[in-house]
C-alpha cells in the first residue's frame, strides 16, 4: 500500500514537514509496512520558503533589507542551487507583522526591501524567482520593489520620488532604462490567491487599506495614487494592469511585479504543488492524507489541502483531511475531493494545549484514519 501525505504547516504548532514525520508515525502504528511518501506542501502564504527548503533540498540565504519604514531588517529567501530556483516572501521584508500596529501607515511604507531580496536572488545566481506576496504593510504599487532593482520613477521636474504608497501622484514618468539586465533572463512568479483589481472598490487601497492602518481619507488618496500609477504605466511601459485580476494583491506589488518584471500572477497552491512535484508522488497511490491547522468551507478557496485534493481527485485516489480545528460547511469541500475529514482533537481542551501537543495528536489521529481506512478497503491487514 502507498500513502502519500501532503500536508499544510501548523501555525505557531509544526512545520509542514513535521506535520509530515508526525503523520508518518501514525501510519506505520497502523500498517507498519506502507510505502509512505512525504510531501509538504504551502498555499504560497506564510511558510512558502520553508516548505521549498524541506521538499527541494534549498537552503535559507539570510540579507538584511529595508524594512516597510525604512528600517534595516533581517530577511531570508530560499534558494535551490540545483533547480537555479529561489523563492522570496514579501512579508518578511514588507510585511505588516514587521509593524507595531500604531507603526501602520500605507502611506508611508514601501516594497524596497522585496525588491533587495530580488536581487539578492539574482546575485545567488536564480533563473527562476518564485515571490510569495501575502501578509504586506504596503500600497506602493510595487514601485519601491522596483526602484530597488534600477527602475527610476521621477516626478515633473525630473526628481526621484519617493518609492512609498504616498507619493504615487507625484509620478510624472517612469525610465526602466535601468532596470537589472539579469531580469531578462529569469522567469518570474508571484503567487496570488486573490482577484482583486489594482483600483476601484475591489482595489488594493479600498479592500486592504485599512487594515493596513489607512483612514478613510488616506484609502481615497491610495486608490488615485495607484490608479494615475496605471496611466503612467500604460503611457510608458505599453501595459495595461488596472483590471489585471491580482493586480491588488499585496497593495500593488502584483500589478508591479507583472508590469516591471514580467511575472506571471499565479494561484499559491498550484504553484507550489507543482514545485514539489506531487502528482508524480501520487503516481500509484491508494490514499492521500493531506491536514492543515484549521479546516472549513473556505478552505475551498485555494488552500493547500484544496488543492492536494483536487489533484487526488483526478486521479480517482480517496483524500482525507486531519484539521487542529474543524469549521463550518465542511460539507462544500467533498466535491472537491475531500471525502473526510477528522479533527485531531481527542476531546475538549485549549487550542494552547493543542498546539503543544500537536505533532503527537497527529500522530494518533493518523493511525486511526487509516485504521479507518484499512477497514473499509478490503486491503490486506498487516
Amino acid at each position: 500500500m502507498k500513502i502519500v501525505l501532503a500536508p499544510n504547516a501548523f501555525k505557531g504548532s509544526m512545520s509542514a514537514m513535521q506535520a509530515a514525520l508526525a503523520m508518518e508515525q501514525g501510519v506505520h502504528a497502523a500498517f507498519p509496512g506502507a510505502e509512505v511518501c512525504k510531501v509538504p506542501v504551502a498555499d504560497g502564504g506564510d511558510g512558502l520558503a520553508e516548505v521549498l527548503i524541506d521538499a527541494l533540498n534549498g537552503e535559507a540565504r539570510v540579507f538584511t533589507v529595508r524594512g516597510p519604514l525604512d528600517e534595516p531588517v533581517q530577511a531570508a529567501l530560499c534558494q535551490v542551487p540545483a533547480l537555479e530556483l529561489a523563492a522570496v516572501e514579501m512579508a518578511v521584508a514588507s510585511g505588516l507583522a514587521l509593524l507595531a500596529p500604531q507603526d501602520r501607515d500605507p502611506t508611508r511604507t514601501t516594497t524596497y526591501g522585496t525588491g533587495e531580496l530580488i536581487r539578492a536572488a539574482l546575485d545567488l545566481g536564480a533563473r527562476r524567482i518564485v515571490v510569495g506576496i501575502g501578509g504586506s504593510a504596503t500600497n506602493d504599487g510595487g514601485i519601491g520593489m522596483a526602484a530597488a532593482l534600477g527602475v527610476r520613477f521621477l516626478d515633473a521636474v525630473g526628481e526621484p520620488v519617493a518609492p512609498v504608497g504616498g507619493a504615487l501622484g507625484q509620478i510624472h514618468r517612469i525610465d526602466a532604462s535601468g532596470l537589472d539586465p539579469r531580469l531578462a533572463g529569469v522567469r518570474c512568479e508571484a503567487i496570488c490567491d486573490v482577484e482583486n483589481p489594482l483600483v476601484g472598490p475591489q482595489g488594493a487601497a479600498a479592500t486592504y487599506g485599512p487594515q493596513k492602518g489607512a483612514t478613510p481619507a488616506q484609502v481615497a488618496s491610495l486608490d488615485a495614487g495607484l490608479a494615475h500609477l496605471a496611466d503612467c504605466i500604460a503611457a510608458d511601459l505599453g501595459l495595461e494592469v488596472r483590471d489585471l485580476a491580482g493586480a491588488g494583491a499585496a497593495g500593488g506589488l502584483g500589478a508591479g511585479l507583472h508590469a516591471f518584471l514580467g511575472a506571471e500572477l499565479r494561484r499559491g497552491v498550484d504553484l507550489v504543488l507543482d514545485l514539489v512535484g506531487l502528482d508524480a508522488q501520487l503516481a500509484g497511490a491508494d490514499l492521500v492524507l493531506t491536514a492543515e491547522g484549521q479546516i472549513d468551507y473556505q478552505t475551498a478557496f485555494g488552500k493547500a489541502p484544496a488543492g492536494v485534493a483536487e489533484r487526488a481527485k483526478a486521479l480517482g485516489i480517496p483524500c482525507v483531511a486531519i484539521a487542529g480545528g474543524i469549521g463550518e460547511r465542511i460539507a462544500a469541500l467533498h466535491p472537491i475531493g475531500i471525502d473526510a475529514v477528522f479533527s485531531l482533537c481527542p476531546g475538549p481542551m485549549t487550542l494552547e494545549q493543542a498546539m503543544a501537543q500537536g505533532p503527537s495528536l497527529l500522530a494518533a489521529t493518523t493511525e486511526q484514519v487509516v485504521r479507518c481506512y484499512l477497514s473499509g478497503s478490503g486491503a490486506p491487514r498487516p
